[in-house]
């Protein structure tokens, strides 16, 4: 009888740890897409085209970019802010120079302020999207086309954001295997020198 317990604690146990294991491996997924449906913590939304509804109110969008640290490239938004009726489309730029003497790959990560407005910041084209690589020396601009939901107007908290802030950083990511090869082959050559 007491093995029989025993059996059964351990298999509870067991139990236990797989539920917990899914709970967590599932939560990233999870969290990210609520953040995308909610706009939870300045997530912005994205879409494959602009706003069919274009109002005559205006607000003012703030452009801020920065890098992690010791990661080597210079990132800065070409305008710091603009204005836009709600719905329009806009285009602002980044510039990106890779400060260092390799080539280096980046990802940004981004966020809006207020985070009540993060729902209503549409992006249709971004490069966040995708992994950034810049050779030794690259500067660059990067593009982003957005536009603010009309519907914020509607919102009980949002509605009231005179100004949204768009922020992104920079982070190093790994090479990809293609770029790796390369610099592999840079820093043969270096190192022979």
């Amino acid at each position: 009888m007491s093995l029989d317990k025993t059996h059964k604690t351990a298999l509870g146990m067991v139990g236990v740890v797989l539920f917990m294991g899914g709970m967590a491996w599932a939560a990233v997924p999870f969290y990210d897409w609520f953040c995308r449906v909610t706009g939870f913590g300045g997530t912005t939304g994205q879409a494959t085209a602009g706003s069919e509804v274009i109002l005559d109110k205006t607000i003012k969008v703030r452009f801020d970019g920065s890098v992690e640290r010791d990661f080597p490239w210079a990132f800065k938004p070409v305008a710091r802010e603009m204005t836009v009726r709600l719905g329009e489309t806009g285009l602002a730029f980044y510039e990106a120079t890779n400060t260092s003497d390799r080539p280096i790959a980046g990802t940004a990560s981004y966020n809006v302020a207020p985070y009540s407005a993060g729902g209503y910041f549409t992006k249709i084209d971004c490069f966040c999207f995708e992994m950034q690589v810049l050779q030794p020396g690259e500067t660059v601009m990067m593009p982003v086309t957005f536009y603010v939901d009309p519907e914020i107007v509607d919102d009980a908290d949002a509605k009231f954001a005179k100004v949204i802030t768009l922020s992104y950083t920079f982070h190093e990511t790994d090479l990809p295997e293609e770029y790796a090869a390369l610099d592999a082959g840079v820093q043969g050559t270096v190192d022979q020198n």
